[in-house]
């Protein structure tokens, strides 16, 4: 019996990671995202992010919960557009709230809908667009064994106020695969895509991840890193390769 602990301790971390995968899972987590990004305009600007993430699951009844999301960038970035210095504060929110039901479809549908609010929380200007905003958002996917793959998306309208020189009218769109061993590691291939219809332009990163999930103690973590190329982003994007670190904290229920 002793000799099957590591096992069973082995496969409640999988069961982790692939509930990890899943965005609107059951699961109270803390990710820290930290993205590196160069090739920013004529001065080949650089940039330094890291989004908290925290996600917390909420049980309306027998056959629904909501889910609530929630992207706060923390941000350091240098000649952004063209020799504009240095900038380093918080960035604008991206809260999303889920209602999706509690089990699947009978074809094993994972979903859920709701609304995706941009609040103006910036620093300072240069970090954001300094307007509300508001849309929908969905999410579906399936969870095939150790594969989970699906679609996260939004579209988010902001008010035509502020210091922005338009109102946003984006569409963000986020297919992904994971594949999740039995030892708890998860590969990880996604695009995070943005369409701006107002500017007419795409900004489409490709992301590649390892993440391992472990313990310290009796806390549950994953650890993960990867690489992303931007196929596509406008004139003064980012370029070329960039980086992400991402620490996971993790609190089942």
């Amino acid at each position: 019996m002793l000799m099957q602990v590591p096992a069973v301790a082995q496969s409640d971390n999988s069961d982790l990671a692939k509930q990890l995968a899943n965005p609107v899972a059951n699961l109270i987590s803390v990710p820290f995202q930290g993205n590196y990004d160069s090739g920013y305009g004529s001065a080949d600007g650089e940039k330094y992010l890291i989004n908290v993430q925290p996600v917390m699951p909420m049980r309306l009844n027998d056959d629904w919960n909501l889910i609530s999301r929630t992207i706060l960038p923390l941000v350091h970035q240098n000649d952004i557009n063209g020799n504009s210095g240095t900038d380093t504060g918080i960035g604008d929110t991206v809260q999303s709230f889920f209602f999706s039901p509690v089990k699947p479809t009978e074809s094993g549908l994972i979903w859920g809908v709701g609304p995706a609010l941009l609040l103006p929380t910036a620093s300072e200007s240069s970090l954001g667009v300094d307007q509300w905003g508001a849309g929908p958002t969905a999410v579906g996917l399936f969870a095939d064994g150790p594969w989970t793959y699906g679609m996260l998306t939004n579209h988010i309208w902001g008010a035509d106020e502020g210091s922005a020189a338009s109102a946003t009218n984006a569409s963000f769109f986020q297919p992904f695969i994971n594949y999740t061993t039995p030892n708890a590691w998860t590969f990880a291939l996604n695009t995070e895509s943005t369409y701006n219809w107002t500017a007419e332009q795409w900004s489409v990163p490709v992301n590649g991840i390892v993440s391992k999930l472990t313990s310290i103690g009796d806390q549950k973590i994953s650890v993960g890193a990867g690489v992303r190329y931007w196929v596509d982003s406008p004139d003064a994007g980012p370029d070329g390769w960039g980086a992400r670190l991402i620490l996971t904290f993790l609190f089942p229920k």
